[in-house]
């Protein structure tokens, strides 16, 4: 092992795996002839030729073959345990607590599967956030961030990536007036009642939810306002992904032309920031197109 250079182990595993020079110096960002010397001086550290090359083909050697089949398990095992050391200094093991609004659609659920698979260290536990409270359980420290409905104006609260809108629907009793309708104008539900996010959530945001002043029950949870819908007290706005989702025979949901999309976006506490938060806001960042 005196001297041993990676470089020389890592030019192996390529040549290995293309079995031509020129290609293996693309991969490895080096010349051709920077490839010949790497696996010469690898070969004299060995003392035998680990690679046959003739002008037609390259192939490895029988030693070559039982090097290559001993040394991928142990360079793997390398390779994880440096990139476990690399997350562990980003601050990335341990527990991230995400807790999300409305529907953990496809693009949520994607962007924890491929967080959890880049940091396996890190153990990802996902907790339901009350319709009424979208932003308290961040404050309260019981999740490191949330994934909730905009818009947010909160100082002390940190806006991280926003997904794609998508589009509102009227969630409205099967006993309704709006049931048998293919669209409707958001003029047509500045009249209409709209069950809206009960105190702590703030006015604007609340507003932002239920455009509308006619007087309306206000809830606490979404199945409790999807109760009041089918007991036809009132309508209530939702995302298509919700809607979907909480279909259920004695309530229609019926799309909104209109009204702003609604936007889902990461959040988290000014003071909470680590780095399990920041990766997972790069992970979602990329997820943030239409979901599924």
């Amino acid at each position: 092992m005196n001297g041993l250079e990676i470089r020389e182990l890592e030019c192996f595993l390529v040549l290995a795996e293309e079995l031509h020079f020129g290609r293996t110096g693309e991969r490895l960002y080096v010349s051709q002839s920077r490839v010949s010397q790497l696996l010469a001086a690898l070969e004299r550290r060995i003392g035998a030729r680990l690679v046959e090359r003739t002008s037609r083909r390259v192939g490895l050697t029988p030693l070559g073959e039982r090097f290559l089949a001993e040394l991928r398990p142990s360079y793997d095992e390398l390779a994880a345990s440096v990139e476990r050391a690399r997350a562990a200094a980003r601050g990335v093991e341990g527990t991230l607590r995400i807790g999300f609004q409305g529907t953990a659609d496809a693009r949520l659920t994607g962007a924890i599967t491929g967080f959890q698979e880049r940091h396996p260290g890190c153990v990802t536990q996902i907790v339901e956030i009350p319709f009424a409270d979208p932003f308290g359980a961040v404050r309260r420290g019981e999740v490191d961030a949330a994934i909730v409905l905009l818009p947010v104006a909160e100082p002390d609260l940190v806006l991280g990536p926003v997904l794609a809108g998508e589009r509102q629907t009227v969630a409205v009793s099967v006993r309704h007036a709006f049931a048998g309708r293919d669209l409707l104008s958001a003029a047509e539900l500045t009249e209409t009642p709209l069950i809206a996010a009960a105190a702590p959530a703030p006015a604007y945001w609340r507003a932002a939810h239920a455009p509308s002043d006619v007087p309306a029950p206000e809830v606490r949870t979404l199945q409790e306002g999807l109760t009041l819908v089918a007991a036809d007290r009132g309508a209530m706005l939702l995302c298509r992904p919700t809607a979907e989702y909480h279909g259920r025979r004695d309530v229609a949901f019926v799309p909104v032309e209109g009204l702003p999309d609604s936007v889902l976006g990461m959040v988290w506490h000014r003071d909470g920031e680590t780095g399990r938060v920041r990766e997972f806001a790069r992970t979602l960042a990329g997820a943030a197109g239409p979901a599924a």
